[in-house]
């Protein structure tokens, strides 16, 4: 690949959330009690949620696939066989794969509710329309090295991440009292949460064997990947 063709490249997982001009701020209000169902699914409670949801679940390969929730435990157990899977064939199963990415949209749906990014409730299923805008470009064949060694790869961003976590948390906490009193997400303060969320789902989709290129370091939509 080229310098210029490396600096234009995107990422093959991409985050975007349109900031909502007005929130229900009933809803908002009582976000953590509604979101429960989903909660049971996908794992955390309450602010629990926020500051568990990279330090206590990264550790270890346990606690980060089987961690959180009924549905983040089946898509550990899948994503564990497919591990195995492409270890000796460097291919995800397809239909597993399938599978795997509807459970992973909608688990990225809860979290973007959760983090305030988004008003209307997330549909129980990956495969309806949700204002996140969640795009996964599955690579066909593995770098099966790479992927032995998948989790390790990754501690990098675990820690970047357990600290952005808890800024996120704070700034939710924040932006939860400014919606109530404003009806709006600040501006400013929305779009680093979306660059978290953004961040943690492209480590997300590495870690699930969606894609084999290594994340970026970067909240940014479109990070610079290289020199022109």
């Amino acid at each position: 690949m080229t310098a210029g063709a490396w600096a234009s490249a995107r990422y093959p997982v991409s985050y975007d959330v349109p900031r909502p001009q007005r929130y229900n701020r009933w809803t908002v209000g009582f976000r953590w009690i509604l979101a429960i169902p989903q909660l049971i699914l996908f794992g955390g409670t309450g602010f629990s949620y926020f500051f568990t949801r990279f330090g206590g679940r990264s550790g270890t390969f346990g606690g980060y696939f089987f961690g959180g929730g009924v549905l983040s435990a089946v898509l550990g157990i899948l994503v564990f066989l497919a591990w195995w899977a492409i270890v000796f064939t460097a291919v995800f199963p397809a239909g597993m794969q399938g599978f795997c990415l509807k459970l992973f949209r909608w688990e990225q749906n809860v979290h973007a509710y959760m983090a305030l990014q988004t008003d209307p409730y997330p549909p129980f299923s990956g495969d309806e329309p949700y204002p996140l805008r969640l795009g996964v470009e599955p690579i066909a064949r593995h770098n099966r090295l790479t992927v032995g060694f998948r989790l390790i790869l990754a501690i990098p961003h675990f820690i970047v991440l357990f600290f952005l976590g808890i800024a996120q948390a704070i700034v939710t906490v924040i932006a939860w009292f400014a919606i109530l009193f404003t009806g709006q997400y600040p501006e400013g303060m929305f779009t680093f949460s979306v660059g978290v969320s953004r961040w943690s789902a492209r480590v997300r989709a590495y870690t699930l064997l969606f894609v084999d290129e290594y994340p970026p370091f970067s909240l940014e939509a479109q990070p610079n990947r290289g020199m022109a």
